[in-house]
C-alpha cells in the first residue's frame, strides 16, 4: 500500500551552493563493494577524438545491503528502475519533487521529508520523521530503503548519517562508510552538527 508522509509546502529551492566541507575521512573499501549498480557509463567520442563518459539511468549507491543513497528519481522510467532494484520504501529529502505519485503504481511507500539545502541548521523533527519511517520499514522482512535528494550530495547523506547513528554507528564511522561507498557525498559541518544534536537529544 502506498503511503506518503509529507511535511507541507516549502519554499522554492535555492540555487546551487558549495558547502563548507569537513576534512575528508574517506577510506578505501574493498573491490566489489556495492556502488552505483543502477548507473552505467556510456562511452561517446567527442569532437576532439577523446572518449567521453556520461551517466545513464538511476543514480543510486548501496551503502548497506538494504539502504541506498542517491539523487532524484524525477520520472516513471527511473521509478521503475528503483522498483526493479528491490526498493520498497523511499525517503525523499528534496523540496523540488514529491515521489508519491510515481511510486504508487509500484507499491513503494514514500516519506516525503522535504528540506532546503541552504546550509542552515536542521531541526530534530526532520530526522525524527525520516528515522521513524526508516526503522519501521527495515523491521519488515525483505524491505529495502532508498534515501535521496536532488543530487545525493548533501541532504540524503545527512539523513542516512542520522539513520545509521540511531542504528548504533558512531558518527565518524558512518561518515566514512557513506563517503567510501559514495564519493559524491559532501558533509557540510552545519548538517553534521544538526545530526549530532538530534542523536544527543535522543538520550
Amino acid at each position: 500500500m502506498n503511503r506518503s508522509y509529507g511535511a507541507g509546502e516549502m519554499g522554492r529551492p535555492p540555487g546551487l551552493a558549495i558547502s563548507p566541507r569537513l576534512e575528508s575521512r574517506r577510506k578505501k573499501f574493498p573491490e566489489g563493494s556495492p556502488g552505483n549498480e543502477l548507473q552505467k557509463s556510456a562511452r561517446k567520442n567527442g569532437p576532439d577524438g577523446k572518449v567521453r563518459r556520461r551517466r545513464v539511468g538511476m543514480d543510486m549507491t548501496w551503502v548497506t545491503d538494504r539502504i541506498a543513497v542517491g539523487g532524484g528519481i524525477w520520472n516513471a522510467d527511473n521509478m521503475a528502475a528503483v522498483s526493479r532494484a528491490g526498493i520498497t520504501h523511499i525517503i525523499d529529502m528534496q523540496i523540488e519533487f514529491d515521489d508519491t505519485a510515481l511510486a504508487g503504481p509500484h507499491g513503494i511507500s514514500v516519506c516525503w521529508n522535504p528540506v532546503d539545502d541552504d546550509f542552515e541548521p536542521k531541526p530534530a523533527e526532520v530526522f525524527v520523521r525520516g528515522v521513524e519511517f526508516a526503522l519501521g520499514a527495515l523491521e519488515e522482512d525483505g524491505t529495502k530503503l532508498f534515501v535521496h535528494c536532488a543530487a545525493g550530495v548533501h541532504r540524503a547523506p545527512m539523513m542516512t548519517l542520522a539513520l545509521l547513528g540511531v542504528m548504533g554507528w558512531q558518527v565518524e564511522d558512518a561518515m566514512e562508510l557513506i563517503e567510501g561507498r559514495r564519493p559524491a557525498a559532501d558533509f557540510a559541518e552545519v548538517y553534521v552538527q544538526s545530526v549530532e544534536r538530534f542523536l544527543n537529544g535522543r538520550g
